[in-house]
């Protein structure tokens, strides 16, 4: 399981005073204000920066780290993912898990007829689809609801599906 989830990329500097902008690819852009701290991915490391300001602007979310006063000692994290560790991650409710967990997992039907991989997760506005590559190479996409989706086990590293009808077609 992923110990590290990433919550947001540099895209650039944010004025001269140490400020960046980052794209949010969490959920909730909001979460940022609880952040005490991140760890920047420098490509060799993680490095942990403590969040010292945040606000908002569009689409972005601009933050301020405590000892990176100017624009020089920040520009080299321009492009650089920001991750949280698991304990500081948002927390699941029931039947709720991170996509980083559920890539990889062997995916298999009730009947063992059907077996695959799954390699994405679709975020649609309804709900989320599973693609999976199944075991003769083709695509099948598996809309992760209750109907579909009936259990999720870690410790065996699969997740046993319901297959509807013309799901394989």
């Amino acid at each position: 399981m992923e110990q590290v989830f990433q919550v947001g990329i540099i895209s650039s500097t944010h004025g001269v005073r140490g400020e960046v902008k980052v794209f949010p690819t969490t959920d909730d852009m909001k979460r940022f204000k609880k952040l005490k701290d991140v760890l920047v991915d420098t490509g060799n490391e993680y490095l942990t920066l403590q969040v010292e300001g945040v606000k908002f602007f569009k689409q972005f979310a601009i933050l301020k780290f405590k000892g990176y006063d100017n624009i020089d000692d920040i520009v080299k994290y321009k492009g650089k993912g920001l991750f949280v560790t698991r304990e500081n991650a948002v927390k699941l409710q029931k039947d709720e898990y991170f996509i980083a967990d559920l890539i990889g997992l062997k995916v298999v039907n009730e009947d063992e007829s059907f077996t695959g991989v799954l390699k994405d997760v679709m975020e649609t506005g309804a709900n989320d689809v599973y693609v999976v590559e199944s075991s003769d190479g083709k695509e099948v996409l598996i809309p992760a609801i209750k109907d579909c989706i009936l259990k999720v086990d870690f410790e065996k590293e699969q997740i046993l599906v319901h297959l509807l009808d013309g799901l394989l077609d």
